[in-house]
């Protein structure tokens, strides 16, 4: 037996020995392969050993291994590679001096172990184990959208994960609320699934599901997949999401918005709230004041019952009442008190006023309101205020005194809250003009428009002594506008037009002028056949006179200047000629003081000097000037000599 064991032992020995020297690739023993990764689609570089080893490597065949078998891929000659055909002839090629081979666009069919033999210079061999990576795209998350109930025995599916398109298989990790999940018996369950798609990627699908309670209503879940790239590992994460949660209802209550005080006018908004999910049917009921008893409103889709404008009569007590489908179960809320503060109509006594000139009149003012009010007296043309309580006293009234007085109820405890009367204070008196006569400028037979405008009480009525269309037009109890649309004829500019307005006390009128106008002096306004020119009134023509006098234009006349002039000019003349007149008579007496001299030669200077006296004004004397052309300063008055030498 023992001499068998020795023999069989040999023959092993020896069959072992005879398998190295034959030099089959893969029957060796092998060291532990050199580790190579590149991501997918990138360039993997299988270097035959190490960089200081390789030397001149001019006889190398290259093999990949497929469950411990070989097979040819590339052969290196005399430093010349030459792919075999197959699924690598078109993607190897030859790096350096033949000790580096270069694979493109890699895929993960592609990881596997790549060998290298060569004879020359020497007989080696090396195992390149090839690694591919590629990064997952971003997880995509569905919730379910219909939603956990809170009572349900086993866990439901909450969201689930799928990451595609990454090698190798990425790992999912789930969060809720930022926290990561871990399988839990009955509560927690992670399921995972993926799928190998053509290119060799893998695209991975995870289910969450869990057993969730009313807490879990805000929850936020999201998915995380990890992976690793030759630069090391990365993660990308989901998008949160929150599923429904439903649970029953076991409160409900009301709310009114806006929150805090209330008036009349404010958009007021009732809704009931509860505390389930999904929410129970709910209906709004108002406490009837007179029978006590609780009446349905009516609300809109929302389940909102919508006041608007809020008045006084929505004050009172109101419920909500809940209905849980699921249940059957209904719920009422606490009944809530609604106060909508008011102020009722505004009323002023005498509703009409009117007084003579001279007299006294007394206003009062009245409002109801659940709160204290105040009152205000304003003149409505200026707002200022005349008076603070609901009487105002008025004496001595004039014709100024009449128009608008606006009574103003407020509640200051309800900023916003208050209600206003407005009432005419009429004075008697005749009619009033706006204008005592006005200027018009027209075109000769174009349609124009004539306003008169009066004032008075009883209101006046108002009449126009031409033919045309004639409207009024209301501009308070006391005062009124009439138009009238004429005709502009020859007749009509050579007698003008005229308005009267009328009332039991007396009447007044209004004359119109009217001139042509030429194109050039038209303005965009007065061009308008319906325009009403603008007209210049001195302040003594306006409304308060009852006299119709008419007040014609007086031309400016150019010629009084012109005959100004030309006398003055002939008085001048006739100065001149007397003084020359004495000249030659030598009637002028001489004077030395102030005297001017007339250039004359040496030879014909003489004693004879000639003094001038004028009472005549600077202006008159400027124009005199000395034998040297001079004129004379306008502001030297003082006396004026000639020296006269032969």
């Amino acid at each position: 037996m023992e001499l068998l064991r020795l023999v069989c032992a040999f023959l092993l020995a020896a069959c072992c020995c005879s398998r190295r020297a034959a030099g089959v690739p893969g029957e060796a023993e092998r060291p532990v392969p050199e580790l190579v990764e590149v991501e997918v689609g990138s360039t993997a570089l299988l270097k035959c050993g190490a960089s200081h080893s390789q030397g001149n490597l001019s006889h190398v065949d290259w093999f990949t291994v497929h469950k411990e078998k070989p097979t040819l891929i590339f052969r290196v000659r005399q430093g010349q590679g030459q792919s075999e055909p197959g699924e690598y002839q078109h993607r190897l090629s030859l790096q350096g001096r033949g000790g580096t081979l270069a694979l493109t666009q890699v895929t993960p069919h592609d990881e596997r172990i790549f060998l290298c033999q060569s004879k020359r210079p020497r007989s080696q061999e090396h195992r390149i184990q090839l690694r591919v990576y590629k990064a997952p795209e971003e997880p995509n998350i569905q919730v379910n959208v219909l939603g956990i109930p809170v009572n349900s025995e086993e866990p439901e599916e909450v969201a689930t994960c799928v990451g595609r398109n990454g090698y190798p298989i990425p790992q999912v990790i789930w969060y809720k609320n930022r926290r990561p999940l871990k399988e839990e018996k009955n509560r927690v369950h992670i399921q995972s699934s993926q799928t190998v798609e053509s290119s060799g990627l893998y695209t991975l699908q995870s289910v969450l599901k869990a057993q969730l309670v009313k807490e879990d209503k805000d929850s936020r879940f999201y998915c995380e997949l990890n992976y690793r790239l030759p630069s090391g590992n990365h993660m990308k994460e989901s998008r949160e999401v929150s599923v429904p949660v439903f649970y029953p209802t076991e409160k409900v209550w009301l709310e009114v918005e806006p929150m805090g005080v209330l008036k009349e006018g404010d958009h007021v908004e009732i809704r009931c709230l509860a505390d389930g999910n999904p929410p129970p049917h709910f209906s709004i009921s108002k406490q009837n004041p007179s029978t006590r008893e609780m009446e349905e409103q009516r609300i809109n889709d929302s389940g909102v019952l919508v006041l608007e404008p809020a008045q006084k009569e929505h004050s009172g007590l109101y419920e909500c009442q809940g209905l849980d489908l699921q249940t059957m179960a209904s719920l009422l809320s606490e009944p809530q008190e609604l106060l909508v503060n008011y102020v009722s109509d505004v009323r002023v006594s005498p509703t009409a006023p009117e007084s003579q000139e001279g007299g006294s009149l007394t206003l009062t003012c009245e409002a109801e309101s659940n709160e204290a009010l105040e009152f205000q007296w304003l003149r409505e043309k200026t707002g200022q205020v005349l008076e603070t309580g609901p009487t105002l006293q008025l004496h001595n009234l004039k014709r100024e005194a009449g128009g608008g007085y606006r009574c103003v109820a407020s509640v200051p405890s309800v900023p916003g809250l208050n209600r206003t009367q407005l009432v005419n204070v009429a004075i008697f008196g005749p009619p009033r003009m706006a204008f005592k006569e006005r200027k018009v400028w027209v075109k000769e037979n174009a349609a124009w428009n004539l306003s008169c405008e009066a004032s008075g009480h009883p209101r006046p009525i108002i009449s126009w002594n031409v033919n045309g269309t004639a409207s009024e037009q209301e501009q308070d109890p006391q005062r009124v506008l009439s138009t009238l649309n004429v005709l502009v004829t020859p007749e009509l500019l050579e007698t003008g037009a005229e308005c009267t307005a009328l009332n039991s006390l007396g009447k007044n009128t209004t004359i119109f002028f009217l001139e042509l106008v030429s194109l050039t002096t038209l303005t965009p306004d007065s061009s308008k056949t319906t325009g009403l020119s603008s007209s210049t009134v001195s302040p003594h023509a306006r409304a308060n006179s009852t006299s119709t006098e008419k007040k014609l234009p007086e031309p400016e006349s150019k010629g009084v200047v012109i005959v100004a002039v030309t006398v003055c000019i002939l008085v001048l003349a006739v100065l001149g000629a007397v003084l020359y007149f004495f000249y030659k008579k030598g009637k002028l007496p001489c004077g030395r003081s102030g005297k001017q001299e007339i250039t004359l030669p040496p030879s014909r200077k003489s004693e004879f000097v000639v003094e001038v006296k004028s009472d005549k004004l600077p202006e008159e004397m400027g124009l005199l000037q000395g034998s040297n052309g001079d004129k004379r300063a306008p502001g030297d008055q003082g006396e004026k000599y000639i020296d006269l030498r032969h």
